[in-house]
């Protein structure tokens, strides 16, 4: 935050932060309404317009509205706002799209609950309203609902608009975060680590108009909304890998031991070896998937981008390579022996032909067994390699 040289306090209690590229068309009026409600309210603050490249004057168009212009050459959404914020000389930010879909004359809300303590306070489209052609069919109906859901699941908060443009935030708190995303995925990723980290989020009803620009918007629905559940994705090990691996790994044992005693009937439907053997890919598929789960955290934690967890650092700190070699040899010998208890099967029949709803009970557990040990020796190891001191000697 840039300071007072005399006071050694931010200079200002609220900055309005807009990014901006080729908004000729509507950059003015939204700094204007910005500069109103400042004034209006008595509000000690400033308009910052973070400007992206334009070449169509908006630079010179938000000047002469009263906007200070914070020139950003790395290009992208997120790029522009991440200047904006380091720019700020101000205690809270307001940050929204310069192309005149959100209200800048009416901010009240979102700085009242700045006010009472929240780092960050999202603007709510569907509970405050979205006016006609201001969403997108499948926006308003499919991906931010269902990404919405998905952010609200995996990181816990109750944040009912998650990739609403206008939202506010302590500017300590966020600058804390480390926020580096240059796309539209910034949005997602500013909610997220607050999540993560703990910080008090809340959201508050905003209206949404169709905005005054003849040209289309910078947002790709289908690239932008895949980058969006990636980031979410990526971030969340626990939904990406853990639980569908567990879920995996507990039907596939599951079913493999029920229909290893003989045939299964589920209605009509008899299961013999044959599901079983999709039994044992789903068994190794769902082992795989808790390995990488444990992998991914430890690598996030190391690097930063997954906040520290005491839980799982205790948890962590018994999983040691001796114990994953002695589980590994353990599941290795338990597969080799039922191996060969198949292989005494086959030499009572002289090696000759076998009936396979016998021998493949004994074979498909027999090989998930070893490829269940084989994995988690090699695991065990590279699990080990993540622990090694980096070059800084940190061996988090």
């Amino acid at each position: 935050m840039v300071l007072d040289k005399a006071t050694g306090e931010a200079e200002h209690e609220l900055t309005i932060l807009m990014p901006c590229l080729d908004e000729a068309e509507t950059v003015g009026i939204c700094v204007e309404k910005a500069v109103r409600f400042l004034t209006q309210n008595g509000i000690s603050g400033e308009v910052i317009v973070a400007d992206n490249g334009s070449t169509d004057g908006s630079q010179a168009l938000a000047t002469n509205a009263g906007a200070r212009v914070v020139l950003v050459t790395d290009r992208g959404y997120g790029a522009a706002l991440r200047g904006g914020i380091a720019a700020a000389r101000s205690n809270y930010i307001i940050m929204g799209d310069a192309d005149d879909s959100y209200d800048f004359s009416s901010l009240e809300g979102i700085l009242e609950r700045l006010r009472a303590g929240d780092d960050l306070v999202m603007g709510n489209r569907f509970a405050g309203g979205i006016g006609p052609g201001a969403m997108p069919f499948l926006h308003r109906y499919l991906g931010n609902p269902v990404l919405s859901f998905i952010g609200r699941l995996f990181y816990r908060n109750d944040i009912g608009d998650f990739h609403c443009g206008l939202r506010g935030f302590r500017t300590e708190s966020i600058r804390a975060l480390g926020l580096n995303s240059n796309g539209m995925e910034f949005a997602s990723e500013m909610v997220v680590k607050s999540a993560m980290q703990g910080l008090r989020i809340s959201d508050v009803p905003t209206t949404l108009r169709k905005d005054g620009r003849s040209r289309p918007p910078h947002l790709r629905t289908w690239r932008d909304g895949w980058r969006h559940l990636k980031f979410l994705l990526l971030h969340s090990p626990r939904w990406l890998f853990l639980i569908p691996g567990i879920a995996l790994l507990t039907a596939g044992t599951m079913a493999m031991l029920t229909i290893a005693s003989g045939l299964v009937l589920v209605g009509h439907i008899g299961l013999d070896i044959h599901t079983m053997a999709y039994a044992g890919t789903a068994t190794l598929l769902g082992f795989q998937m808790v390995l990488f789960a444990v992998m991914t955290k430890v690598i996030g934690i190391r690097n930063g981008w997954l906040p520290n967890d005491s839980l799982f650092a205790r948890w962590l700190a018994r999983l040691t390579l001796e114990r994953c070699l002695c589980v590994a040899l353990a599941l290795f010998a338990a597969g080799l022996g039922i191996s060969l208890y198949a292989m005494t099967t086959w030499a009572s029949a002289d090696f000759g032909a076998l009936d396979p709803r016998v021998t493949m009970r004994w074979v498909i557990p027999s090989t998930t067994l070893l490829a269940l040990g084989g994995e988690l020796f090699l695991a065990g190891f590279l699990l080990d390699a993540l622990r090694l001191p980096n070059r800084n000697g940190d061996s988090k």
